[in-house]
């Protein structure tokens, strides 16, 4: 159903310092995803990661790459929220302001550096 479609999209993607997928590095598991009804035909998406080091700099990418690739990717209408699992990470308050607005995540996408990497993270491999 819509849970596992929304987790297919994530499973995929890639770690950006490692070769690995979120999926093999278990930054997603199949029990950090949750889809909610919150209107006609529109669900809740709340997906929560886990970074692989609790100070890691890169949890904010790991939820821009989520963000992105759920955005263009889930084919059903969709309000999406995005965390790091409780206590895992040291700044995981600002993180979680940072990925959920969307000023911000627009902004980040405009950085052509950030913006390569996210590509190359949510890109399926062939």
């Amino acid at each position: 159903g819509r849970l596992s479609s929304a987790l297919d999209i994530i499973r995929t993607i890639r770690d950006p310092e490692k070769p690995n997928t979120l999926e093999e590095l278990e930054v997603v598991t199949e029990s950090c995803v949750e889809v909610h009804e919150i209107g006609e035909d529109e669900y809740l998406v709340i997906i929560r990661f886990t970074p692989t080091v609790p100070h890691c700099s890169l949890a904010t990418l790991i939820g821009l790459c989520l963000r992105i690739k759920l955005q263009r990717c889930l084919p059903f209408r969709h309000k999406l929220e995005i965390y790091i699992s409780e206590g895992t990470h040291s700044t995981e308050e600002d993180i979680n302001k940072q990925i959920n607005d969307k000023e911000r995540v627009a902004a980040a996408m405009e950085n052509p550096n950030l913006r390569e990497i996210v590509e190359q993270c949510v890109t399926e491999p062939d």
